[in-house]
């Protein structure tokens, strides 16, 4: 972030360990998920989201039909977001649909699990919905009220 004043990872209050990002992803309700269009136009949307620490990724669904499907089919980059700007989390990724009946399984099960639902399997049904997975290519996370000592990114291969 040349030009803010960021302190290097040596200095200040020091990189953020990857569990800090980790438990925001977790446990961050609302995320925006950004996708482009097929000329390359960004396109947000506000979905619901499940970090899967066993698998690194995140996942979410869609309608088929939905613009983030059809873009995600188009151009697998894929850019999402917790809901807290003050300690935000950004995953930058590669987005597939996923149509396994044990991948589609797990995701319900994520699901019901941190939003409270009771969605059977047939919810995610890849005839009708996309099951989103992501898998991170880079993040980066900034702690509130240590804008110059917090801002960390993470790498993945």
């Amino acid at each position: 972030m040349p030009g803010y004043g960021v302190l290097g990872p040596a200095e200040g209050t020091a990189l953020l360990p990857w569990s800090w990002a980790e438990q925001r992803l977790a446990t961050s309700k609302n995320y925006w998920a950004v996708t482009l269009w097929p000329d390359g136009r960004p396109h947000t949307m506000p979905v619901w989201a499940i970090w899967d620490p066993d698998a690194e990724c995140l996942w979410f669904s869609s309608s088929l039909q939905s613009r983030k499907a059809r873009n995600v089919a188009a151009d697998a980059r894929c850019v999402l977001t917790t809901e807290d700007a003050d300690n935000p989390v950004i995953v930058e990724g590669i987005a597939e649909i996923v149509t396994d009946p044990e991948s589609i399984g797990r995701v319900i099960a994520l699901m019901n699990s941190k939003y409270a639902t009771a969605y059977s399997v047939d919810f995610l049904d890849p005839a009708v919905n996309a099951t989103i997975r992501v898998r991170p290519r880079w993040a980066f996370g900034l702690a509130h009220g240590d804008f110059t000592g917090s801002p960390t990114r993470w790498r993945f291969e």
